[in-house]
């Protein structure tokens, strides 16, 4: 089996070398030799980085990624983790696709005054009572 030098995962991954070290020391990847002082890989070591740029976008630390990895890199999920992490996502989509729907009517409204146009105060409404809901939870 082939070793990935540390450059080549960066390059492969679009992961700095420092951040490399960095998961490599708090145990998210391994390092399996070096070479010089540059770290070696295991060419899996890039479905793992995929793995941990995914939960970092779905919003988990590297502290709650590193417990859904095995010693090994496979995952271990805890599904209700999963299922609570899905659904507060799904209310975040929802409060952007209003916020979105907000700003393209606002780029786009004939009134004189935002203030003024009934449709602008809707869904300012709409999007006032979202995030009332979302606080009080």
């Amino acid at each position: 089996m082939k070793l990935l030098d540390i450059g080549d995962v960066a390059k492969r991954t679009g992961i700095a070398p420092s951040t490399l070290r960095y998961y490599d020391d708090e145990g998210l990847i391994d390092s399996l030799a070096r070479h010089g002082l540059r770290r070696q890989f295991d060419p899996n070591v890039i479905l793992q980085l995929t793995l941990i740029s995914m939960g970092k976008t779905a919003g988990f630390s590297l502290k709650e990624i590193k417990q859904m990895l095995t010693p090994d890199g496979a995952p271990k999920i805890d599904k209700l983790e999963i299922v609570a992490k899905a659904s507060q996502l799904d209310k975040q989509i929802a409060q952007l696709s209003a916020l979105r729907d907000t700003l393209n009517h606002v780029a786009t409204c004939p009134a004189p005054s935002h203030m003024e146009c009934k449709s602008f105060r809707r869904l300012v409404s709409v999007a006032s009572k979202r995030l009332a809901t979302h606080k009080t939870r």
